[in-house]
């Protein structure tokens, strides 16, 4: 039986090994997504803010740009070195990095204006306890923002993604749909303030390689693409499948909830 501490060690393990892979990551660094997040979020010049499971930091650097200051987390600390290093190369001097457990924040109650979490919590064994702790640290009025991966409605569908996803990279542990964003928002005792549904393209073979993937199991996301049930097809559009140019949509929503002040 997997236990939570099995899923978190098998996320820590894979990311320490492919950990510049992701700091030199063109789509973790940029994209739309990101601009999105930090458009919807309009942080403010004196929020102390929280990155949680920022991997590359590339989050964190935007947040940054706009804020007093960032505190950037992750439970790798093979990821948080490498994610320190860039952002001192980048010249960011109001970063801060710790190592913290997502579902177990080490931080006081209401001292952040902003936490973000972006394209990670489908790494965590207990997603709600995320959320309820993310709204703790949380200023009466602050803002949790998280951009992830959006599940369709179709549970048939939804479970042949998570397989897609999976055999990519086995620590994925879970993606939501948006009924169940929204429950665990509300559950946490935040309002929702913002949904949206974000598409992203990516390249089959690169998407693949950044987990290290065999050609083996890149033929297998292949046949997997190529094979997708209809429900499937219309959620992620596979293209060019046969082609060293195969690719696909990657589905994102972005929510955000205000705590109540």
């Amino acid at each position: 039986m997997t236990t939570a501490d099995d899923v978190k060690a098998r996320a820590r393990e894979r990311f320490g090994q492919y950990r510049h892979n992701y700091v030199t990551s063109d789509i973790h660094a940029s994209g739309h997504d990101l601009d999105r997040l930090i458009e919807v979020v309009a942080p403010q010049a004196d929020w102390l803010a929280l990155d949680i499971a920022t991997g590359g930091g590339h989050t964190a650097l935007h947040v940054a740009r706009h804020t007093r200051r960032v505190v950037a987390t992750d439970f790798g600390l093979d990821m948080l070195v490498a994610a320190r290093e860039y952002a001192q190369a980048q010249g960011a001097a109001n970063l801060t990095f710790a190592g913290a457990d997502a579902e177990q924040l080490p931080f006081a109650g209401q001292c952040f204006n902003l936490v973000t979490c972006r394209v990670a919590a489908h790494h965590f064994p207990d997603v709600y306890r995320f959320v309820v702790e993310a709204a703790r640290v949380l200023k009466p009025g602050g803002l949790l923002a998280i951009l992830d991966h959006l599940l369709p409605d179709d549970p048939r569908a939804a479970d042949y993604i998570e397989a897609f996803e999976t055999l990519r990279d086995p620590s994925h542990h879970r993606a939501f749909n948006e009924a169940e964003w929204r429950g665990l928002l509300l559950d946490a005792g935040l309002t929702v303030e913002h949904v949206e549904k974000l598409e992203r393209a990516a390249l089959l073979v690169p998407w693949a390689e950044r987990q290290g993937c065999s050609p083996e199991t890149i033929e297998r996301l292949r046949i997997m693409l190529a094979q997708a049930p209809q429900a499937v097809a219309e959620w992620i559009r596979p293209r060019s499948v046969l082609s060293p140019d195969a690719g696909f949509d990657h589905v994102f929503i972005l929510i955000t909830g205000r705590k109540e002040r």
